[in-house]
C-alpha cells in the first residue's frame, strides 16, 4: 500500500509541477545552462526521428556516466545487429562530449524533465523496446510509465556507497515502487547489491564497473603524431579533470624535472583564469590550447582548456594523474586512461571510485600517490610498462563480464509482433 500511495503521489506532484518547467528552462537557458537549439528536449520533444525497427534506450546523467555506455552499447551491438540504441543524459556538457564520440547506430537526446506530460511525449515519439538505466540516480516519473507501456527496465552498473543509501532510505517506499519496475538489477559490487536490495530491489547481481569496457577515446591520429614528433625526448605529464590540488601537486614537481612538460587538462575549465594566475605566481612558462598555440622548448605547462580532447591527451601522455584525489572530491575515473594505455597515479581520496582504485591496485595496474609526493611516485620507463601491462590483463576479463550482461539484458526484449498494453 505504502508503495502504492508514493507512486501516487509522486505522479500527481508531477502533473502540478508541469506547467512550471518551460520557466525553469527558459531562466537556465539564459544562464547559459542549456543548448539553444536543443532545450526544448527537455520538454520530451524530439528533434530527431525514430529509427525503424528495435530500439533500446539507455540513459546515464552526467558526463562520465553516459561515456561509460558506450562499452554496454558495443557489446549488445555485436549481438544484436539489427538493434539501434537511444542515448540520454541531463547535462550540456554530456551532450557535448558523446556527440564527438558516438557509438555506431546510436543517437542523443536529453532526458526529459521527470514530469508526466513531457514523459508521455517522449515515450509516444521513440516507443523504445527496452530501457536501461545507468549509475545510483533514478527516475520514478519515468520508470512508472514506460512500466505502464509494457516496456521492459533494467538497472546497470548501479553504484550505491554507505552514505547514499542513508539518503535514499528517508524515501524508502518511493525507491521501492521505483525497484518494483525493473525486470533486471546489475551492481557495481556487493555493497551497493546490499543497499538496493533493502530498498526493495530484487535478484540483484554484480559484474562490476561499466568503464573499464568502454571502447578507446576518439582523437585525431594525424595530429597525434604531429605533436609526438614535436615534443619528442620530453617527459609528458598529464593531470586529467584535474582540481586544485591535483595541479599543486604535479606543479611541485617540475623543479625536480625541468625537462617535463605538464599537460594541464581541468576539469572545469572555467577555473582557467584561476589557473593561469597561479602558473605566473609560480613563474611557469605556458601556452593554451583554445589559443591554438603549441608547446615550444620553453614551455613548461600546456593548459588544455577545451572539450572533448581527453583522448589525444591520454595518448600523447606518459603517465595521468588522474584528479580529484586532493581536493576532497572523491577522485575520478582511471579507466580511459587505462583504455588508452596510460600509466594511472591517483592522489589518496578515491570515494567516488573506491571499487575501481581497489581492483587496479590489487591488479598493480596503478599507483597511489600521497600529498607532496608525486616527484617520488613518478614510475620509470619499466615500471610503467608493467602498470600498463597490468592494466590490459585486467581490461581483458572485465570484458567477458560486460558481454555477458549484454546477453541477459537482450533476453528481456519482447518479441517484436507483441503488443504492448
Amino acid at each position: 500500500m505504502r508503495k502504492r500511495l508514493s507512486r501516487l503521489a509522486y505522479l500527481t506532484l508531477g502533473r502540478g509541477l508541469a506547467p512550471l518547467a518551460p520557466l525553469l528552462l527558459k531562466r537556465r537557458l539564459a544562464k547559459g545552462r542549456e543548448l539553444p537549439a536543443r532545450w526544448r528536449e527537455k520538454l520530451g520533444e524530439a528533434s530527431l526521428p525514430r529509427p525503424d525497427g528495435c530500439l533500446i534506450w539507455l540513459h546515464a546523467v552526467g558526463l562520465g556516466e553516459t561515456m561509460a555506455l558506450r562499452g554496454l552499447i558495443r557489446a549488445l551491438a555485436e549481438q544484436a545487429p539489427e538493434a539501434q540504441f537511444l542515448i540520454t543524459s541531463g547535462t550540456r556538457g554530456s551532450a557535448e562530449v558523446i556527440l564527438q564520440d558516438l557509438p555506431p547506430r546510436a543517437r542523443h537526446q536529453f532526458m526529459p524533465l521527470d514530469l508526466a506530460p513531457y514523459l508521455a511525449r517522449f515515450l509516444d515519439h521513440w516507443r523504445p523496446d527496452l530501457v536501461i538505466w545507468s549509475e545510483q540516480d533514478i527516475w520514478p516519473g519515468a520508470m512508472f510509465t514506460a512500466q505502464a507501456q509494457g516496456i521492459p527496465q533494467a538497472l546497470v552498473n548501479a553504484r550505491m556507497g554507505a552514505r547514499s543509501y542513508q539518503g535514499r532510505a528517508r524515501m524508502a517506499s518511493l525507491y521501492a515502487a521505483a525497484f518494483g519496475c525493473l525486470d533486471l538489477v546489475d551492481a557495481q559490487d556487493p555493497e551497493t547489491a546490499s543497499h538496493l536490495t533493502r530498498l526493495g530491489a530484487m535478484g540483484v547481481t554484480v559484474s562490476g564497473s561499466l568503464k573499464p569496457t568502454a571502447p578507446p577515446l576518439s582523437f585525431d591520429f594525424e595530429e597525434a603524431a604531429q605533436l609526438r614528433s614535436l615534443l619528442h625526448g620530453r617527459k609528458l605529464w598529464l593531470a586529467a579533470s584535474s582540481h586544485p590540488g591535483d595541479e599543486a601537486e604535479i606543479l611541485d614537481a617540475l623543479a625536480a624535472n625541468p625537462d617535463a612538460l605538464v599537460i594541464l587538462a581541468p576539469r572545469f575549465p572555467k577555473r582557467v583564469p584561476d589557473i593561469l594566475a597561479d602558473l605566473d605566481r609560480r613563474g611557469l612558462s605556458h601556452v593554451l590550447r583554445s589559443k591554438g598555440a603549441r608547446p615550444g622548448p620553453q614551455s613548461q605547462v600546456w593548459v588544455a582548456d577545451t572539450l572533448g580532447e581527453m583522448g589525444l591527451w591520454l595518448s600523447l601522455a606518459d603517465l595521468a594523474l588522474i584528479g580529484g584525489g586532493f581536493d576532497a572530491v572523491g577522485g575520478h575515473n582511471p579507466w580511459e586512461a587505462v583504455i588508452l594505455g596510460c600509466p594511472v597515479l591517483h592522489g589518496p581520496d578515491t570515494a567516488n571510485f573506491s571499487t575501481d582504485y581497489d581492483l587496479l591496485a590489487a591488479s598493480g595496474a596503478a599507483r597511489r600517490v600521497e600529498k607532496g609526493g608525486f616527484a617520488d611516485a613518478v614510475p620509470s620507463t619499466d615500471e610503467a610498462a608493467k602498470l600498463a601491462e597490468q592494466a590490459r590483463a585486467l581490461l581483458a576479463g572485465r570484458r567477458e563480464k560486460i558481454n555477458a550482461l549484454a546477453t541477459r539484458l537482450l533476453a528481456l526484449l519482447p518479441p517484436r509482433d507483441e503488443p504492448r498494453p
